[in-house]
């Protein structure tokens, strides 16, 4: 062991007279650690925040929706989605009609987004047919009763279903605001649906307010005469849709059809949560230099104590820079010491947060119901290889104090 790294040792644990000293390195070194944690575990709960609503977003949203630019909707839409189906990279695609629709029963009355939708190939492109928890999209499907066709059904978010007071197989009264030109004037379309099915999306905006119904009786409430307004399809990578979404574009006719992929629709949520994220870290990162400064102090006391052992080492041989060495030693041992014991507690600690979800919050407020904790590999890396370096840059000044000390002016007084 060099000789710098154990006289280093020796002054970070020295005993008896200078017990002092030990219980400031221990302090310093608990610093670091509470700040290498702190900060670990806040990356890892806006992380994994962030990536909880992105993937419940993508969930029930179409990673690329394809439009028509002069036209309010889509005529042709079957070879619109087989073209789009052609693409490489897209997994899925169907199309789609979106409108508002008053819904009411006996035991209450709600506004509700409704989408119209395939419930063949809707799967395909979003997961409401895995997320249904009572019923099925199939019985979207009417079936025959008696000779004559069925209520057409309905799938409605578990919010919105308890804020009717309806369950699967209830019937429901919908009224679209899309009306048609009648003797007395413009009356609103309306009919009877039966609840088929039941949804929980695990987004408060999608199963407070969102209904699903088959697109042939979308489109007729919405008088689009058989017409859809996009066709939307799923890509199997996520952050490549910029480069997927130009390739469905060129696919069905760059002068027709326009395009616009899940980051534009949600670019202001994510951005805000990045912008989050990023302010997070900073202010939590100054609890590291709180710790650093602690090991400034440590060090310049240190320096102050051990002024005479400075000087027998300079004139026994040592040099000013195996000095310099000492002590920046001592400072890199308490960093590294502190890095290592906050980032084991700090992981082990998102482990259990997040496997055991003990936090819960607010499903309406929040869009999640409880916080979920992600460590990404990138972040631990980049605060375990941080949080020593400020720790070393610390140590510089108290380091340059005691390798520039003059061995005859410590002595003079001795």
């Amino acid at each position: 062991m060099p000789f710098e790294l154990q006289i280093a040792l020796r002054y970070l644990l020295a005993k008896r007279k200078q017990v002092f000293i030990s219980v400031i390195s221990a302090i310093s070194t608990l610093g670091v650690a509470v700040g290498v944690m702190t900060l670990l575990i806040a990356l890892a709960l806006m992380t994994g925040v962030q990536g909880e609503l992105r993937s419940r977003i993508l969930g029930s949203a179409a990673h690329v929706s394809v439009f028509h630019l002069q036209a309010g909707s889509i005529a042709n839409y079957s070879e619109v989605v087989e073209k789009v189906r052609q693409v490489p990279h897209v997994a899925g695609a169907s199309a789609a009609i979106y409108g508002k629709a008053l819904l009411s029963s006996p035991g209450g009355a709600g506004l509700a987004v409704l989408k119209g939708i395939d419930p063949e190939l809707e799967p395909t492109v979003t997961d409401f047919g895995r997320n249904v928890v009572e019923g099925s999209l199939k019985g979207l499907t009417p079936a025959e009763s008696d000779g004559e066709p069925a209520f057409p059904g309905i799938v409605l978010g578990h919010e919105l279903a308890r804020t009717l007071g309806v369950s699967v197989g209830d019937v429901l009264t919908l009224t679209s605001p899309e009306g048609r030109l009648t003797p007395f004037g413009m009356v609103p379309r309306s009919g009877r649906f039966k609840v088929v099915g039941v949804f929980r999306a695990g987004l408060y905006e999608f199963d407070s307010s969102w209904a699903l119904v088959r697109l042939d009786v979308a489109s007729r409430l919405a008088d689009l005469d058989g017409a859809a307004n996009y066709v939307e399809a799923r890509v199997d990578d996520i952050y490549d849709v910029k480069a997927i979404s130009e390739a469905v574009r060129n696919a069905v006719g760059r002068d027709a059809y326009g395009t616009i992929d899940w980051m534009e629709m949600n670019q202001s949520l994510f951005s805000a949560l990045w912008l989050e994220k990023t302010v997070t870290a900073i202010f939590i990162s100054f609890i590291v230099g709180v710790a650093a400064l602690n090991i400034v102090a440590t060090l310049i006391m240190i320096v102050m104590e051990k002024t005479r052992d400075i000087a027998i080492l300079r004139s026994m041989g040592a040099t000013a820079k195996s000095i310099l060495f000492i002590f920046m030693l001592q400072g890199t041992l308490i960093g590294v010491a502190g890095t290592t014991a906050g980032a084991v507690v700090g992981v082990v600690a998102c482990r259990i947060l997040d496997h055991y979800k003990l936090i819960h919050i607010p499903e309406e407020v929040y869009q999640v119901t409880y916080v979920p904790f992600k460590l990404l590999p990138f972040d631990l890396t980049l605060v375990v290889l941080a949080a020593p370096l400020v720790c070393f840059a610390a140590t510089l000044y108290p380091a340059w104090r005691a390798a520039s000390l003059n061995p005859s002016e410590a002595l003079r007084y001795e």
